[in-house]
Order: structure tokens, then C-alpha cells, then sequence
């Protein structure tokens, strides 16, 4: 349900505005995209994990929050960002 931390390495890579940076709006929706969808899987095989679904509702609810700050923040920064990661809205 988590993800490796090799997976969560690149994601930082790729989505870094410079090379020290893993905290910026991008990588942390980045991040949380990819646990949002390894934990949307698991619930596909466990229809009755309501814990899990607590946590996925609480995780889409912070990606959300954050993807409204940055488009009050740089609504170019916002547009990269949906695209890459393929989120609608």
C-alpha cells in the first residue's frame, strides 16, 4: 500500500523544482498520487478494508488541498503539474 523507497526517489527526481528540494507542492502531490493509487488497488481486492478507505479519503482530501494552493499559487506550475501526473479537473 505504500511505496518503495525507490519509487518515491524518482518521483522526488522528477518532480524537484531544484536538487535538494522534497518538499515543494509538486513532489508531495506527486507522492501522494502514487500512494492514492496503490491503495485504490488494494481496495479493489479488499471491498471491506474501511480503515484503508479512511486513510485513502484523508490522502485524496490533503492532494486536494495542496493542488488548490498551488493554483492560487502559479496556475502554470498547476496546469504542469495535473498533466503530467494525468489528474482531471
Amino acid at each position: 500500500m505504500s511505496i518503495s523507497e525507490e519509487r518515491k526517489t524518482a518521483l522526488i527526481k522528477e518532480f524537484a523544482i531544484n536538487a535538494t528540494d522534497t518538499g515543494s507542492p509538486e513532489v508531495q502531490v506527486a507522492v501522494l498520487s502514487e500512494r492514492i493509487k496503490n491503495l485504490t488497488e488494494h481496495l479493489k481486492g479488499h471491498k471491506k478494508d474501511n480503515h484503508s478507505r479512511r486513510g485513502l479519503l484523508v490522502m485524496v482530501g490533503k492532494r486536494r488541498r495542496l493542488l488548490d494552493y498551488l493554483k492560487d499559487a502559479d496556475n502554470v506550475r498547476y496546469d504542469k503539474l495535473i498533466g503530467s501526473l494525468g489528474l482531471r479537473r
